[in-house]
């Protein structure tokens, strides 16, 4: 174990609870004692729930023009619910759902900016939320474009609308707490790092301010977030190599490496959800543990390649969704019963918008290139033979 591509982070600091409301530490997810070490999961009236997670948010320049529009109609200013109005039934409908934002906010009036250093509205929070999003990760590459400054104002703006965060933080005691989640009846706990933030350096004297990968910090915070009370424990990487559909041998193996974590009998880690690389990756089952390697871009502008020519994958995710079944013994392991993935698009319009590609293929017969973007989405995420292990193509 050690450290990703070259980077070390901060030594893991000491975890203490951050629990969302309802989920007492020490009992059951509604706040009931279990009842004795060896009850089972179904005499305790347990049942399953799903957790769904999404790819990238890249409020490109063209994005945020977009919600200028679409906030001139609603008469608030900048609006990014009607992107996602289109993927809100899914979303909403999970017990469970996390997001990737990648970029960090500026003042509610600007200004903003895209690539190269992104500072979107903050009104982004609100869309995601009402959406259905429970939960965001927000270490990732472009988390410093506009330093500890930006940090905050994209934590406070997530936390004005009841929008949980993590990968970054405000203060170490921050970062300390345990992103633990209520997923149905279980109890989740979100972790979320990055490999490197564009050569932009930590705050002297914050190393707290963005997680950076390191394997034996991620097992080390998955170990206290089970000591937390954690039924599952989900964590969100950005790493890979932009443009490439295949995953990386750093990808490789850290997914060996931290899947091969076990303490008690179990894994220490539940799923990992990958970001960052801008094309929907593999699913892959790794020791018994689902790994996504890469979603894609939920919400982007037109993308260019590393050549310079506009490149539809760079529109492309797929959301992942797993049904987890508690354990028959208390102590044992939530198990994934079910894997799905459901491809989507960013569709470039006009105006932007975020579709259901299995829907939106029924729908739309005439749109040749959308069945077409569905296809691709399915190849790169069966390419690792995940369809062996059960997942398959939801809707």
């Amino acid at each position: 174990m050690g450290t990703y591509g070259g980077r070390t982070a901060v030594a893991a600091l000491g975890i203490v609870l951050a629990v969302a409301p309802g989920c007492a530490p020490g009992g059951d997810a509604d706040g009931r004692a279990a009842r004795g070490p060896g009850a089972t999961q179904a005499a305790r009236g347990q049942r399953g729930f799903t957790l769904l997670a999404s790819g990238d948010v890249l409020p490109h320049d063209s994005i945020i023009r977009q919600s200028q529009r679409d906030g001139a109609r609603s008469g608030s200013g900048y609006d990014f619910r009607p992107m996602f109005a289109g993927v809100k039934d899914v979303v909403s409908g999970a017990d469970l759902a996390i997001c990737h934002m990648e970029t960090v906010y500026g003042e509610r009036s600007g200004p903003f900016s895209g690539w190269p250093a992104f500072v979107s509205p903050p009104q982004v929070a609100r869309a995601l939320k009402e959406t259905g999003y429970d939960s965001c990760s927000t270490a990732s590459n472009h988390t410093l474009d506009a330093g500890s400054t930006g940090v905050r104002r994209t934590l406070d703006a997530m936390d004005a609308v009841g929008l949980r965060h993590t990968g970054s933080a405000r203060s170490a005691a921050e970062s300390a707490r345990v992103n633990l989640l209520r997923a149905g009846p279980a109890k989740v706990a979100h972790l979320s790092y990055t490999y490197g933030t564009n050569g932009i350096s930590v705050p002297e004297g914050s190393p707290w301010v963005v997680n950076l990968i390191d394997d034996e910090r991620i097992v080390s915070d998955a170990r206290s977030a089970r000591k937390a009370g954690a039924d599952v424990v989900a964590v969100s990487l950005h790493w890979g190599t932009e443009w490439q559909r295949d995953p990386d041998e750093q990808q490789l193996t850290l997914a060996k490496r931290l899947t091969a974590a076990r303490s008690g009998g179990r894994p220490d880690i539940d799923v990992i959800l990958g970001t960052h690389n801008h094309v929907p990756q593999a699913y892959e089952k790794v020791g018994g543990t689902w790994v996504v390697y890469g979603m894609g871009d939920q919400l982007a502008g037109e993308m260019f390649n590393p050549q310079g020519a506009p490149d539809v994958r760079g529109n492309q995710s797929s959301l992942a969704r797993f049904t987890f079944a508690p354990p028959p013994r208390a102590g044992g392991r939530w198990t994934v019963t079910k894997a799905e993935f459901l491809p989507q698009l960013t569709d470039q319009g006009p105006p932007f918008r975020v579709v259901a590609l299995g829907r939106a293929v029924r729908e739309r017969p005439g749109r040749a290139d959308l069945a077409d973007a569905r296809e691709q989405i399915r190849e790169a995420v069966l390419s690792r033979g995940a369809a062996k292990d059960g997942l398959v193509m939801g809707d």
